[in-house]
């Protein structure tokens, strides 16, 4: 493994991943984004760490942690659930639902799939994110906060 970062702490599981740790990192994603803390979620991604987010490009944490701000800003009572999809290597692929209320009071139910491509040190390397937003109705909600204890059900399709 070469020497990180300084400012990169690993974060186990590392590749190459099987069924077990790939799912962990799914978790562990889905738990930290569910924080909507920026700079906590930022220490999962290496310091020069490249996104695409729908039609976005983010590169660096610094860039990563303005994104998220704007974005949970934006975003209000932002609830999200990840499934794997699948996985290889470093690699694992994303299936994820989240939903969030505009500054309107519009509610959205926001889903799509994620690629993520990691380093050595568990760190990811690369996201890139396709999404698709449905306008829904309050009582259309399906995601309610985080996930509870124990709690394993898919993702609501």
């Amino acid at each position: 493994m070469s020497t990180p970062h300084p400012a990169e702490e690993p974060r186990p599981p590392f590749p190459p991943f099987d069924a077990e740790s790939a799912a962990k990192k799914v978790r562990a994603a889905e738990n930290a984004w569910n924080t909507h803390d920026p700079e906590k979620v930022s220490l999962a991604y290496t310091v020069d760490t490249v996104w695409r987010n729908r039609d976005r490009w983010v590169t660096g944490r610094e860039e990563v942690v303005a994104f998220l701000a704007a974005k949970w800003e934006r975003e209000r009572e932002y609830a999200l659930r990840k499934a794997l999809w699948t996985f290889a290597g470093n690699r694992i692929a994303v299936r994820f639902q989240y939903e969030c209320q505009d500054a309107d009071g519009q509610w959205w139910c926001c889903y799509g799939n994620e690629n993520w491509e990691f380093a050595e040190n568990g760190l990811m390397r690369r996201r890139e994110a396709s999404i698709n937003d449905l306008r829904i109705d309050a009582s259309e909600r399906r995601i309610h906060g985080t996930r509870a204890e124990g709690d394993e059900s898919e993702i609501p399709i």
